[in-house]
C-alpha cells in the first residue's frame, strides 16, 4: 500500500512518511482512535459497519472538504488574476507592470 499510494502525495511530506512501518503505525493510531460501530441486532445477511468502513468514510469525507476548500482557493485566484489580466489590457495597470512582472518572476522560480 505504501508504495502505491505515495506518487498521490502532497509536497513536503518527509521520505520515511511512507515506509511500511510509519503507514502501520498510522492505521494502527486510525483503529485506535474511531469509535467501534455497534452491532445492530437484525435480518440475517444484513451488511454490518465496520471499523474500517468508519475510517473511509471518515476520512473521504474530510479529503472532500480539503477539495473544496482547494478548489474555492483556485477559483478565486484565477478570478483575481482575470481581473489583473484586464486591468492591464485596459492600460489602467501600467504604473504597476513593473511590480508585476517582479511576482510573476517569483512565482516562476
Amino acid at each position: 500500500v505504501s508504495r502505491a499510494i505515495k506518487p498521490f502525495a502532497e509536497p513536503g511530506r518527509p521520505p520515511d512518511w511512507f515506509s511500511q512501518k510509519h503507514c502501520a503505525s498510522q492505521y494502527s493510531e486510525l483503529l485506535e482512535t474511531t469509535e467501534t460501530p455497534k452491532r445492530k441486532r437484525g435480518e440475517k445477511g444484513e451488511v454490518v459497519e465496520t471499523v474500517e468502513d468508519v475510517i473511509v468514510r471518515k476520512l473521504t469525507a474530510e479529503r472532500v472538504e480539503e477539495l473544496k476548500k482547494i478548489i474555492k482557493e483556485t477559483q478565486e485566484k484565477y478570478r483575481q488574476l482575470k481581473k489583473d489580466a484586464e486591468l492591464i489590457q485596459a492600460g489602467h495597470m501600467d504604473n504597476r507592470l513593473e511590480e508585476l512582472c517582479n511576482e510573476i518572476m517569483m512565482w516562476v522560480i
